[in-house]
């Protein structure tokens, strides 16, 4: 599994349910990875998208605590391993997890792979992404520069 997200430069992703930053060369980019494959977030994510709609072209999985919550065209997984199972047969480079920061935090662990859009600014944010830069199972893997940011890609460490 990887995951995918847009962080400032104090790691900040968002501020009250939002995105720090709008940006059309980054929202290009998730599309272009994610379309195809399956995404996999919590209830609040799904929430913010128009309509509260799923993802076109994409497999969505949503990760609820919220008993009978169903929404169409959403898979509901109630626990991390439930959503583990239910992309047990999938290929793990196809599976993008992108969110909200509960989420990430509970299943960065299970991630080979994370690609951050990094943007050199700060803006006021109450939800962090864990800071790879500072983090030992992470390295960057390659950098690419956009025209309004820059995608970074960091991969797990072997475990030796």
């Amino acid at each position: 599994m990887r995951a995918i997200v847009a962080a400032c430069k104090d790691w900040g992703i968002g501020k009250d349910g939002d995105l720090l930053v709008h940006n059309r060369e980054d929202m290009r980019h998730f599309v272009r990875l994610t379309t195809g494959g399956t995404v996999v977030m919590g209830r609040a994510t799904l929430d913010s998208f128009p309509g509260g709609r799923p993802l076109k072209n994409r497999r969505n999985i949503v990760i609820t605590r919220q008993d009978g919550f169903a929404r169409e065209g959403v898979e509901v997984a109630h626990s991390v391993a439930e959503a583990l199972d239910l992309v047990a047969g999938s290929d793990p480079g196809t599976v993008w997890l992108i969110g909200g920061a509960s989420i990430y935090r509970q299943m960065l662990p299970y991630c080979s792979e994370v690609v951050v859009t990094r943007y050199d600014t700060v803006r006021d944010a109450d939800t962090y992404f864990p800071d790879l830069d500072h983090d030992p199972a992470f390295s960057v893997a390659g950098t690419v520069r956009g025209d309004t940011c820059v995608f970074v890609t960091y991969r797990r460490k072997e475990e030796r």
